[in-house]
């Protein structure tokens, strides 16, 4: 079924010019009504509170990649370089769980979040974005990971899933590729993978997508600009939002009706005459729109 366009209500406007290496790992807090991100490259751990504008940062010693709320107890899970933490921002305190890949020493976490089980998902790539080790692993409520899928992708972004949660999509981000598997809600198993859309050299590399209240998939264009939101079915192109600055990383819907949109960005390999031009570059944006998002779901660790 064909979904209807949805409507942008502003411009996109940049509420945290934070100048990040490589925003990413967007998550919305409905308990705190404030977006957690990060900017992996410089370790650290950010978030924005919607009422006051208020800023709060967090250092690590390694990479932090992706953030979801834990479902049972305070603080929140994350993936670090190689592997899945429980960090509670609260009292600072950090507890690492598996690493479920230690032969890959070349490989960080990337992008990742939680299906409605619970359960958390997360892609592994090589640091220097070149070599084929990405993964995909899901780490159960006891924190160990299992390998579900390995990709042989040099970049892994996403997942998301379908609104019946029986579709998992999935990036190859250097081949501009999103794939979609068929998802066994119960078991947390992946079958039938397939291409479902193909970025053109003009549309950059898929990053991070989130999926809608209707279904409709919108997702991050590094190297393009822009955010656009399609038909899960037909992967038609439904809107496109355009950011002032290239590389767009990630998104999530929040604010208390789930219709602001929140973008990150990255300053990651623009030239000095790009930044120049782009002074917004790293920032994190918002725009209104008529579509509405859907509540996190959190880990169930």
């Amino acid at each position: 079924m064909n979904q209807p366009t949805p409507t942008l209500l502003s411009e996109p406007r940049c509420i945290w010019p934070a100048g990040a290496t490589l925003g990413e790992g967007t998550c919305w807090s409905e308990q705190e009504q404030a977006l957690y991100w990060v900017d992996i490259l410089e370790h650290r751990l950010h978030r924005y509170r919607l009422a006051d504008g208020e800023r709060s940062s967090w250092a690590f010693d390694e990479t932090i990649s992706a953030v979801a709320e834990r479902a049972n107890q305070p603080g929140l899970a994350v993936t670090l370089r190689r592997g899945l933490a429980l960090f509670d921002p609260a009292t600072g305190e950090l507890q690492r769980l598996h690493q479920p890949e230690p032969e890959r020493n070349g490989n960080r976490f990337n992008d990742g979040k939680c299906d409605a089980q619970g359960r958390f998902w997360a892609g592994s790539m090589d640091f220097g974005c070149q070599a084929p080790t990405g993964a995909l692993y899901r780490f159960d409520a006891n924190g160990l990971g299992t390998r579900v899928f390995d990709a042989g992708f040099a970049v892994t972004n996403g997942p998301t899933w379908s609104r019946d949660q029986r579709t998992m999509y999935f990036n190859d981000t250097v081949h501009q590729q999103i794939h979609a598997f068929d998802f066994a809600i119960t078991s947390g198993t992946l079958s039938g993978q397939r291409p479902w859309l193909r970025f053109t050299n003009g549309d950059g590399y898929p990053d991070g997508m989130t999926t809608d209240a209707d279904g409709r998939l919108w997702i991050a264009h590094w190297g393009a600009a822009c955010v656009t939101c399609h038909d899960p079915d037909s992967a038609e192109e439904l809107l496109r939002v355009k950011l002032p600055t290239d590389h767009i990383t990630n998104l999530a819907f929040g604010g208390p009706d789930l219709r602001t949109l929140f973008i990150t960005s990255a300053r990651f390999e623009l030239s000095a005459a790009q930044l120049a031009a782009q002074p917004f570059a790293g920032g994190l944006f918002a725009v209104d729109t008529s579509a509405t998002g859907q509540p996190a779901n959190r880990f169930a660790g």
